[in-house]
């Protein structure tokens, strides 16, 4: 029989990490960046997760969630997890609430792994030993000469076989800036747009038009993710050949489940940071495996790592330039892609993340 080990302790620290250089997408623009880290102690073992929200989900984790985990069995996470939700029922289980669930959850595998010194893929059980990436960037603040080096530089250094760009922001540049990404990755790798919802129905139709016939292979989020009927309308009639792809801001199964239902996508997206941790995004896989479609992680690719080598249908993970950078400065065990796919080090217990408290003080908020 498996002993208990009870959870001792757990806290939340927030950190704000400026970004390179402006950035913007489609509706939005940013000049810094949010991790929350959670760390979890049974004995004298600790797990870490973390999400990219907003630094107030701290205090509801060290708060109304730590009252919830405090004591109980760390080698039950989903147990923990059903409690979690019951928690925050009243604060409502979408957003805030969400990212610091996923957080915690995350953190609770990592400490289960580590109890029973295992790598976290070891105690999923795995589907497979690489996981394929695809470059993430190319913000709508980007000269043409940097949209162009850093789709360039994923495909020849890190052998990217796919790279994504933002478009939205000024839907009347975007066919010249796909151009200009065209140019630059040559026929060496697919392009992939995302316009996080800028374009209305009519507007995304008239542009993936444009795009398909620069060979553009994907278009993301062409309208609002809660426009399930419009992400319909695109799929059904884009060009042949382009998949149309939402879901990173899915919290809850249930919206998994609809948009499944719906038939808005080709390509169902999810983001551990936000879904409800490793818990919610193998519970989004199985519902993918289910509906026949392919599964694509959302960012943080470091913590999707182990999940994503066992989701089913998991196409690939996003290598987003942010959380890369990030998740580099700030954690030892970071994954380095090798032709175009990262892997698991199978040498070191849970998600492999150490986190560097040296190099993360001058984030600390």
């Amino acid at each position: 029989m498996m002993a208990e080990f009870s959870i001792d302790a757990m806290k939340a620290r927030a950190f704000q990490v400026p970004t390179d250089r402006p950035e913007a997408d489609g509706t939005m623009s940013w000049n810094s960046t949010t991790l929350v880290l959670v760390e979890i102690a049974a004995g004298a073992k600790s797990g870490i997760g973390y999400t990219y929200s907003d630094r107030s989900i701290a205090a509801l984790i060290a708060g109304k969630l730590a009252s919830i985990v405090r004591g109980k069995d760390a080698l039950a996470p989903q147990a923990v997890w059903r409690a979690m939700q019951r928690a925050v029922r009243n604060l409502g289980r979408e957003g805030l609430a969400a990212n610091a669930l996923s957080a915690v959850d995350s953190a609770l595998y990592d400490l289960k792994a580590r109890l029973l010194d295992v790598p976290l893929v070891q105690l999923l059980g795995s589907y497979r030993t690489t996981v394929p990436i695809y470059g993430s960037g190319g913000f709508t603040t980007y000269s043409d000469g940097e949209l162009a080096q850093q789709l360039g530089s994923w495909v020849a250094d890190e052998g990217c076989k796919d790279v994504k760009m933002k478009v939205g922001s000024e839907p009347d540049l975007d066919p010249h800036r796909v151009q200009v990404a065209c140019r630059a990755i040559g026929e060496r790798a697919n392009l992939f747009v995302d316009a996080n919802g800028a374009y209305s129905v009519q507007q995304a139709l008239q542009l993936a038009d444009v795009f398909g016939r620069h060979g553009v292979k994907w278009i993301e989020e062409p309208v609002s993710f809660d426009d399930l009927q419009g992400l319909r309308a695109v799929r059904a009639r884009a060009p042949a050949g382009m998949e149309v792809a939402a879901g990173e801001y899915a919290y809850t199964t249930d919206y998994v489940r609809e948009m499944l239902e719906s038939g808005a996508v080709d390509v169902q997206q999810a983001d551990i940071t936000r879904c409800g941790g490793v818990t919610g995004f193998l519970q989004i896989a199985s519902l993918c495996e289910a509906h026949h479609i392919d599964l694509s992680g959302h960012c943080a690719p470091a913590l999707h790592l182990h999940a994503a080598c066992a989701a089913p249908r998991l196409r690939h993970l996003e290598w987003f330039h942010d959380h890369v950078r990030i998740e580099h400065m700030l954690f030892e065990g970071a994954p380095t892609p090798r032709d175009g796919a990262i892997e698991p080090d199978l040498a070191r217990p849970g998600n492999g993340l150490i986190f560097k408290e040296a190099d993360a003080a001058r984030d600390a908020i």
